[in-house]
């Protein structure tokens, strides 16, 4: 990827979650919330430099940053790219550890309209519907059993004040039983928070809902889609792949112990 990619994703990543607020360092995006979503709340590089010169740059910049959220009452935590090791470096030398590997995924919008459904095609009944608002069935798909009612919580009202957001729901004989999130940002399309409920999994849900979102990108004039995905959560990352995404990087998160 070009330097430039890198920053527009990341700058649109932070846009699609939201944040109470946003500051911008030299080369850094500083965004600050309350919630529970990582990305929302976690400093991020918006380069990943190769040069000795430019890592030290970016090194001497963590001690600022961690004051701008101390001052503001806030943890600091950093969201790196496994490349950055001599940030790595710096920051397990005062007590940060790493948490919550994940994998940035990136395709191309025509791949992803392409994806096939399974070879029945999708159950009798079900509809792919996208509004600008989550609905009643939407949340309950995102908070029911299985996921963390806290997160799932912040997780909808982060992603329900961003500009532009579609929610994408399947519907089967009328109740909602999977659901996903476009963000269009930046020459993007960001996928967020695709919940299938476990009821209805493996029937093509999913991939009929990322196929939606293809089509709404298309309207945009958007051609490049990506998301992000735990790097243990295999089956997500087995469904991205058959949808043409491939890994851009990897990335966790840094935070002090005290």
């Amino acid at each position: 990827m070009s330097p430039n990619d890198i920053e527009t994703l990341e700058a649109a990543t932070v846009e699609a979650v939201a944040p109470d607020a946003v500051l911008h360092l030299p080369g850094w995006l500083l965004p600050m919330d309350g919630g529970t979503i990582g990305r929302a709340h976690s400093a991020v590089p918006l380069s990943h430099p190769t040069t000795a010169d430019a890592q030290a740059v970016q090194t001497a910049q963590l001690a600022h940053i961690m004051g701008v959220y101390r001052e503001r009452g806030r943890l600091p935590v950093f969201r790196l790219p496994d490349t950055a090791v001599h940030l790595h470096h710096a920051l397990a030398a005062q007590a940060f550890l790493r948490v919550e590997p994940t994998w940035v995924m990136l395709g191309r919008i025509a791949a992803l309209a392409h994806t096939p459904l399974p070879p029945g095609g999708l159950p009798i009944g079900a509809d792919i519907v996208a509004l600008d608002h989550p609905t009643p069935g939407w949340q309950a798909v995102f908070l029911g059993p299985g996921f963390d009612p806290v997160d799932g919580a912040n997780r909808v009202r982060n992603l329900s004040r961003a500009n532009g957001t579609v929610f994408v729901s399947a519907w089967v004989d009328g109740q909602t039983v999977a659901c996903g999130t476009a963000s269009f940002g930046q020459g993007w399309l960001g996928i967020h928070g695709m919940r299938t409920a476990k009821s209805h999994r493996g029937q093509g849900l999913a991939t009929a809902i990322l196929k939606s979102m293809s089509g709404l990108a298309t309207q945009r004039g958007i051609d490049r889609v990506f998301l992000q995905v735990g790097a243990a959560n295999t089956n997500a990352i087995d469904l991205y792949r058959r949808a043409g995404f491939s890994t851009g990087w990897g990335y966790a998160y840094w935070k002090p112990l005290h």
